[in-house]
Formats: structure tokens, C-alpha cells, sequence
């Protein structure tokens, strides 16, 4: 019974180590792959909440992403399905890339904060209403 279950998990353990596909010959590189799965999660999210812009300019996203990095749908998708029979692989991948959309929104957030400040001091400094220093005035608490 005792080598029945020593051999049942080296058996399990060598089937989880070996490889369930081939790596193609036109595998996307890892760095760009990441690149192309962040792009779509940004153009997808567009997408869904504002497709009538997609639309109007006849864009489709998907297309869109593949051309911008001169792949095809069947490279895109052997590639995905390689790096998706490495779990440990993929997940990191998309670990990477989560990384990736945080920083770009801290970029787009402090951007953001710096141009309404700044919109506001423009508004403030051409305000009727601005208040004015006068030399001649004295506090009245001693």
C-alpha cells in the first residue's frame, strides 16, 4: 500500500511537470505577449462602456491590436494557448500586467490632480472676484 501511493504521486508529479503542448515556431515573445494582453484589457474595458466611439471611427479592437503589432489571430492564439498550458508562466504574465495598468493609473491619476489644480489657479487668478492686498489696511486686534 505504501509504494501504491509513492508511485501514484511520482506518477502525478511527473504528469504535472511535462509539457501539455509544443512551443510553436511563431510564438509571440513573452514581453510582447504581455503587451498585447494589457492592450486588449485596456481597448475591451473601452469598449464597454463607451462602444458607439468604436463605431463611429469603425474600429474593431481586436483587429486593431494585431495590426499594431503585426500578429495574426492564429499566432495570437496558439500563443495564448502555449502560455496558458504553463499556469505558473501565465499567471505571472498577468501578474506583470496588473502591475503594469496600476502604475499607468497612478500616471493618469496624479496627471489628472495636477491639471485641475492648476485649472483652478487660472480660474482663481482671472476671477471678478480675486481678492486684492491693500497697504493701507491695519488689523484691528492688537
Amino acid at each position: 500500500m505504501k509504494y501504491a501511493l509513492i508511485t501514484g504521486l511520482a506518477v502525478l508529479l511527473i504528469s504535472c511537470g511535462e509539457k501539455l503542448m509544443e512551443k510553436p515556431e511563431d510564438l509571440i515573445p513573452k514581453e510582447k505577449m504581455i503587451n498585447i494582453l494589457k492592450d486588449m484589457t485596456i481597448l475591451n474595458s473601452a469598449k464597454s462602456t463607451n462602444i458607439s466611439v468604436f463605431h463611429d471611427n469603425k474600429i474593431e479592437p481586436t483587429s486593431f491590436i494585431f495590426s499594431e503589432y503585426g500578429i495574426d489571430s492564429l499566432q495570437f492564439v496558439t500563443s495564448d494557448r502555449y502560455y496558458a498550458s504553463l499556469p505558473n508562466e501565465y499567471e505571472a504574465m498577468y501578474i506583470e500586467i496588473e502591475k503594469q495598468l496600476e502604475a499607468e493609473e497612478k500616471e493618469v491619476t496624479e496627471a489628472k490632480r495636477i491639471k485641475d489644480s492648476v485649472e483652478l489657479q487660472v480660474k482663481l487668478k482671472n476671477s471678478p472676484f480675486k481678492r486684492t492686498e491693500s497697504t493701507n489696511t491695519k488689523d484691528s486686534l492688537p
